[in-house]
């Protein structure tokens, strides 16, 4: 009886797998996120300034970042198809040919990111802010074109199962930008102070020193071997990043939508001074800590379904969608009762500031809130991609940021007088975090209904 009670379940078999193939992630996400806690933590200890100008460098950093991520993205569906097909001679080509898309999209985000630091003069801010907020991304843009080219090769072990090499050049990132952090912010055994710049250009060279690694543990590693992509030379191949720029820029597209959501309210926030964007930035860098749980399930669940789909069995493909949903469902409601419950001590490990700690305490809750509808709406998504499907995501990331969440927002942050039913004293901050709630719940609300009608169509086909 025992036996029979302790024979693993296709549900169970298929958690186990999908935590195998993304615990590693999970723990190379964190450490990756870890370094713009670092850089927010570290600064709010220098003064409330210094922590307002990098908190909003990061903000606008962190969009161009994110949209990068999502545009690499494409090369973990094609891999993994491959993978199922058994088609393992075309992969070091997709590889190659993915590493010079990184190196063109690394190089416009470059560009991208210092013609950014225009709007800091245009917002509000006090000279000293602007000036140290542009410092920032000057400084850290110059990793741009070597996280581009990360992504792809991250992409690329992800999907052929080898997960460990994410997880350890990470942590060893993470290590390395944390001690330099502490020489350059503070001005340690010599070196210049530099405050938050200081955190720029530690972040900025660990991303050259990660890809290094990377391509270090690719050439010595026997794993890679069947599909190992530096055998030759081979020049951009133009029709091939094509392709794979109209599959991964929808969803470059859906992550800037919702990361540009959250970084425009930072950015908002800005003129309430720098109390409510410093609360506000601190609770979105614990928010995105949180999110790398949901989003590390999401990678794996691409590379899950498809392995299922490259193998033409879209029944399976099916069900391990929908299992990928309930665990970060399953994680979603622990994350918000801790954060719900914690929300005093997180504030108070970020800053020292009373007026900040009492206000980001109070923004912990919407971030609690939408813990549920967040995971859902990632888990969903990156199912979906997983069926090379990546357009509809994007609209309705845009639909639900864009469409919802941002004129919640502003109407209930800023209470405009043109209209009619705004608040009547602005809510500032809160106004714009319960505007982001309902974004998050409409995109968990419409690709929950996407990814069961097209699950559903494939498995009848």
């Amino acid at each position: 009886m025992s036996a029979i009670l302790a024979k693993p379940t296709p549900v169970r078999t298929e958690v186990a797998a999908l935590w195998r193939l993304s615990w590693p992630m999970l723990v190379g996400q964190l450490a990756t996120v870890g370094m713009g806690v670092a850089d927010v933590a570290m600064t709010g200890h220098v003064s409330a300034s210094e922590l307002a100008a990098v908190s909003l460098g990061a903000s606008v950093w962190s969009i161009i970042l994110v949209t990068v991520m999502g545009t690499m993205m494409a090369i973990n569906t094609v891999v993994a198809h491959d993978i199922g097909a058994a088609q393992y001679g075309r992969i070091p080509h997709v590889v190659r040919q993915s590493l010079w898309k990184g190196v063109g999209v690394g190089l416009v985000a470059c560009l991208v990111a210092n013609l950014s630091t225009l709007v800091f003069d245009h917002i509000g801010l006090t000279p000293d802010v602007a000036a140290n907020a542009a410092m920032f991304v000057h400084a850290i843009s110059i990793g741009m074109p070597a996280f581009a080219c990360y992504r792809a090769l991250y992409g690329y072990t992800t999907s052929i199962n080898q997960t460990k090499p994410v997880m350890v050049i990470a942590v060893l990132g993470l290590l390395f930008n944390v001690f330099v952090n502490w020489l350059l912010v503070f001005g340690n055994w010599g070196m210049p102070k530099l405050g938050g710049v200081g955190c720029a250009v530690a972040t900025g060279v660990c991303m050259w020193l990660m890809l290094g690694a990377m391509l270090a543990w690719i050439r010595i590693a026997p794993a890679y071997r069947q599909t190992y992509p530096f055998t030759h030379w081979e020049g951009p191949n133009w029709p091939e990043i094509g392709a794979m720029l109209r599959l991964g820029l929808p969803i470059g597209v859906t992550y800037l939508a919702e990361v540009s959501a959250f970084g425009a309210v930072s950015l908002m926030i800005a003129r309430f001074g720098v109390v409510q964007v410093s609360a506000s930035q601190i609770a979105l860098n614990f928010s995105s800590l949180v999110f790398m749980v949901p989003l590390s399930f999401g990678i794996g669940l691409i590379t899950r379904v498809g392995h299922a789909l490259g193998e033409g069995d879209a029944v399976r493909a099916r069900f391990v969608a929908w299992v990928g949903v309930a665990m970060s469902l399953a994680f979603a409601l622990i994350s918000a009762a801790l954060i719900a419950v914690f929300r005093w001590e997180i504030a108070r490990a970020y800053t020292s500031d009373p007026a900040v700690q009492e206000l980001c305490a109070h923004l912990l809750l919407f971030a609690a809130l939408f813990q549920l509808s967040d995971a859902t709406q990632v888990a969903t998504s990156s199912a979906i991609r997983g069926y090379k499907v990546t357009r509809q995501p994007m609209q309705i990331q845009l639909l639900a940021f864009w469409g919802f969440a941002m004129p919640v927002g502003y109407v209930l942050g800023l209470a405009p007088s043109w209209f009619a039913w705004s608040p009547a004293v602005p809510m500032a901050a809160a106004g714009f975090w319960i505007g982001l709630v309902l974004g998050l719940t409409v995109a968990a609300v419409l690709l929950t209904w996407s990814l069961h009608h097209l699950s559903r169509t494939r498995a009848k086909a």
